[in-house]
């Protein structure tokens, strides 16, 4: 083999488990468009209702999933150091964490009736609100038991098990949306069933799956002291999440107070955003699995050269992709551009600003993101926690408001964006570089070699 080759193999290695996460996360996107495409056909109503109420829901259920698929990190560290039986014990403390968070969600289903009510246009858009909201927080376990069925695979390398199962999930929602929205009469309620249907059946495949393994009667039915492991270190990787998300959605009710026009272009920006951070989140999940099984075997260093090359990666990929939207920008915000000549000629131009804006950003997002990955593979997940809490709730949001109270456009208000992932993404970057996380131990592996072979699945 070549001295070439030999340089390229590793990357290949981390995209062959990176593509099925990333490819993942675009399946959920693509998911979710669909389900507004069938919504607004069914009646405006129920296309102004789900956004919020999405939005709420997976707000609440962002935490409750991080926590849950927290449970994947120590599966990988495990994995790495040899340890079948404590990844599965990791495994099964994720599945009743995944049931506590499911009781949990039940109890907040009445919250959000109290801020539809409040915030809604009219009462009909409020109750439709609701029944999607109720619907998806009353099916959360299915939701955070998948989380945790996944991070089971994901944690030891077998990426390709959960894009497929998710593939199949997200074909079975767009088929029953017709059938529940329109068939059956439900609107957007049938949406939401559709929702939780297709998480039932990602989690019962991917437990069936996990079921298949040697040794399953080994693991204690119920390990207070993984669980407690999990917890200890999954809570601030949810706060993380949590907040992340939370930031970001006050951001863009700051913008919707903007002209109609200028926040038409941000919207149509934002939907081309997402389609280009969601494969980051797999890269990220790439990251962190890679950290946790080189830090289970020991190897710090091994861990640092996985975290440098993922980034090589994915900020090439950002890098590409941004650059071919910037020159397709006219064909891209035409699919947005409303029918007025004049609003479609100051539509376009906002809109390409505001991509600019997007690509000076998405390279230092992924920068962050990727890290922030690694940091929490490696269990460093109070810094990311406290990091997220500080550059976005004392930096990055006052700065949004007093440029809002000065006047700013809504370029002005996209530019604050670029100066918070750049200052969060060059404090993820200094803390990795001090190597702290170097000092972090989460687990104390038994040194039982791995005796499970999912090769067939794959």
């Amino acid at each position: 083999m070549n001295r070439r080759m030999t340089r390229i193999l590793p990357y290949l290695d981390i995209l062959k488990l990176v593509w099925p996460l990333a490819l993942g996360m675009v399946n959920n996107a693509a998911m979710q468009f669909v389900d507004r495409a069938f919504l607004a056909a069914e009646s405006m109503e129920s296309l102004e209702a789900v956004l919020p109420a999405s939005t709420l829901a997976w707000v609440f259920m962002s935490f409750f999933q991080s926590v849950v698929g927290y449970s994947g990190v120590f599966v990988a560290q495990y994995h790495g150091a040899g340890d079948a039986l404590s990844a599965r014990s990791s495994y099964r403390a994720g599945m009743w964490i995944a049931a506590l968070s499911g009781l949990l969600l039940l109890a907040l289903v009445p919250l959000g009736g109290v801020v539809f009510s409040a915030a809604a246009k009219s009462a009909d858009v409020a109750l439709r609100e609701r029944s999607y909201f109720d619907i998806v927080l009353l099916g959360g376990f299915f939701v955070c038991a998948q989380t945790a069925s996944a991070a089971y695979f994901t944690g030891r390398g077998m990426t390709r098990i959960v894009y497929w199962v998710n593939l199949a999930g997200n074909l079975l929602n767009v088929a029953l949306d017709p059938l529940f929205i329109f068939t059956f009469g439900l609107g957007i309620s049938g949406a939401a069933i559709a929702t939780v249907v297709s998480q039932g059946l990602q989690l019962a495949v991917l437990a069936a799956l996990a079921a298949r393994g040697a040794n399953a009667e080994r693991v204690p039915f119920f390990d207070m002291s993984s669980i407690a492991r999990i917890l200890k270190f999954g809570i601030h990787a949810g706060g993380y999440d949590t907040l992340n998300m939370l930031s970001f959605t006050i951001f863009v009710f700051v913008t919707g107070a903007m002209d109609p026009v200028d926040f038409a272009a941000s919207n149509a920006c934002f939907s081309v955003n997402y389609l280009v951070f969601a494969p980051m989140l797999g890269f990220s999940l790439g990251a962190q699995t890679l950290v946790g099984q080189s830090l289970g075997r020991g190897d710090h260093d091994g861990a640092d050269v996985a975290l440098k090359r993922t980034l090589l990666l994915g900020m090439a990929f950002v890098a590409i992709v941004c650059a071919a939207i910037l020159a397709l920008n006219g064909p891209i915000l035409s699919l947005f551009s409303p029918g007025e000549p004049a609003d479609a000629a100051r539509f376009a131009k906002t809109g390409f600003s505001l991509l600019c804006f997007m690509s000076a950003w998405m390279l230092f997002d992924a920068l962050d993101t990727i890290l922030s990955g690694a940091l929490k593979g490696a269990g460093d997940t109070r810094f990311v926690f406290f990091w997220m809490l500080f550059s976005a709730f004392a930096v990055w949001l006052p700065l949004v408001f007093a440029v809002k109270a000065r006047g700013g456009g809504m370029c002005a208000l996209w530019s604050t964006m670029v100066f918070y992932v750049v200052f969060i993404s060059l404090g993820s970057l200094a803390r990795w570089r001090f190597g702290k996380w170097r000092k972090i131990a989460m687990i104390q592996a038994r040194g039982e070699a791995i005796c499970e072979n999912h090769a067939d699945m794959i």
